[in-house]
């Protein structure tokens, strides 16, 4: 027996936007065939814009990106007219419709093959120039734009990246200019928008020396970073949950202890290679992937991370969130809007677990409700079932509690699965949970 307790009354802070994602809705409103209607009661709360350039819906080779807005980098960075605002004007009006929130990523999109937009720019100020307009543009009304608030700005995408060949799909120079590029934008760019969030750069992964070598040289040359990027790809969730106190151990060394974080690309990974990658994505939409979804989502609740950010629910390979076809949900679609309900509730309770491979994040409204999100994840496929044990307490002063049940697993999609009346301040639940299947436990004080 496991167990797994709940203390409503030990608020421990707000449930944090650990449910965001990369990219938008996608499909048609004017033919019925989008998925603007589940993204929304999804309660996704941020989009990050990255590769939205690989799929035409969102505008495809003219989105997004700086070198698609503005292609000719010869042009006057004041007119206009050198700029092809309108793929993006749609996709961005798309995700506002929704109710979602916009993280722009100024860049490029990753590019495996032919390299355009992951060249070093010619002139650093004139990017950043660039780049004011596109924000302006997008905040200020500038060039028949929009004033959507845009409050973060990320300066490009993994400029540590490797293939396996040893190229970087991501940056064609050194890491020094890559330095020097980053302190240009950013100091010109929180200049002039000193209200807004200017960070970066989406650090590929821990350990290659990269991450250091970039705090370092931010703090000699005084760069302003609002928030701190990277990234996180692998098939176990204390990998992942020792990713996180690496980071944010290494920042607190460089004195970026008060600098936000923003973990904002990571999904299942066994590996990238073969047959280890074809596993990852298989398993990616399926429920395994959707359990290892609401693990991570609650060890980013409980750790010291300020935002988590899914790859990817634009229509590609790594969506688990939608079918790439029909655009129709997934497993890990449930798992997100599970983790929107604690994120409505609004204030986390301390959750205690206690045995292994079990992870919970809790939440309360501070009056009558309440919510347990918890799954158990084990990267070995055939873990034998396991007996929890729930005990919550301090939920009701009255003495009754209502709770519901609702199951994600193979054939049910956070279906209602049954629900009781508990009297006492205190009580227990039990639940027989098989690997990979994921709960969520409403309450009801009456």
């Amino acid at each position: 027996m496991q167990l797994i307790k709940v203390d409503f009354s030990d608020i421990c802070g707000k449930i944090k936007p650990m449910h965001a994602v990369n990219n938008g809705p996608a499909g048609s409103r004017v033919r019925g065939t989008g998925n603007f209607k589940e993204y929304e009661e999804a309660g996704i709360p941020y989009a990050r814009l990255h590769d939205a350039s690989f799929y035409s819906g969102y505008g495809g080779e003219f989105s997004v990106d700086v070198h698609r807005i503005f292609p000719d980098f010869n042009a006057d960075e004041n007119d206009p007219k050198s700029y092809i605002f309108q793929p993006t004007d749609g996709y961005l009006q798309g995700i506002k419709s929704v109710g979602t929130e916009i993280f722009y990523r100024l860049g490029a999109s990753i590019e495996h093959g032919y390299k355009k937009g992951t060249y070093p720019p010619k002139d650093f100020l004139k990017w950043a120039k660039i780049c004011e307009n596109i924000i302006r543009h997008y905040n200020e009304g500038w060039a028949d734009g929009f004033h959507f608030d845009i409050v973060y700005w990320e300066i490009w995408n993994e400029p540590d990246c490797r293939n396996a060949d040893g190229t970087n799909p991501c940056w064609q120079g050194t890491d020094e200019e890559f330095f020097a590029f980053y302190e240009t934008a950013a100091k010109y760019l929180k200049g002039k928008f000193p209200h807004l969030k200017i960070g970066g750069p989406a650090i590929c992964f821990w350990g290659s020396g990269f991450a250091e070598a970039f705090l370092s040289y931010a703090k000699t040359h005084e760069v302003p970073l609002d928030f701190f990027s990277y990234h996180c790809y692998t098939d176990k969730l204390e990998k992942f949950r020792k990713t996180i106190e690496n980071f944010n151990g290494l920042l607190r060394s460089y004195g970026y202890a008060r600098t936000e974080t923003v973990l904002n690309e990571w999904n299942y990974v066994r590996g990238w290679l073969d047959e280890e990658w074809k596993y990852s994505l298989r398993m990616e939409k399926g429920l395994k992937g959707s359990s290892f979804v609401a693990g991570a989502m609650c060890i980013g609740q409980e750790t010291d991370l300020d935002m988590l950010m899914y790859y990817d629910a634009r229509p590609c390979g790594m969506n688990g969130v939608f079918d790439t076809d029909t655009l129709q949900p997934l497993k890990t679609y449930y798992a997100i809007k599970a983790f929107s309900e604690l994120y409505k509730l609004g204030d986390c309770v301390k959750s205690c677990v206690v045995g292994e491979d079990l992870y919970a994040c809790s939440a309360t409204d501070g009056e009558k409700r309440g919510a347990i999100l918890f799954t158990y994840y084990s990267d070995d496929d055939n873990a034998q079932e396991k007996q929890v044990e729930m005990k919550i307490k301090n939920l009701s002063q009255r003495g009754k509690t209502k709770v519901e049940y609702y199951l994600l697993d193979e054939t049910n999609d956070m279906k209602l699965m049954r629900a009781e009346t508990f009297s006492g301040e205190e009580f227990s639940l039990y639940i027989d949970v098989k690997v990979h299947s994921t709960y969520l436990i409403k309450t009801f004080a009456e």
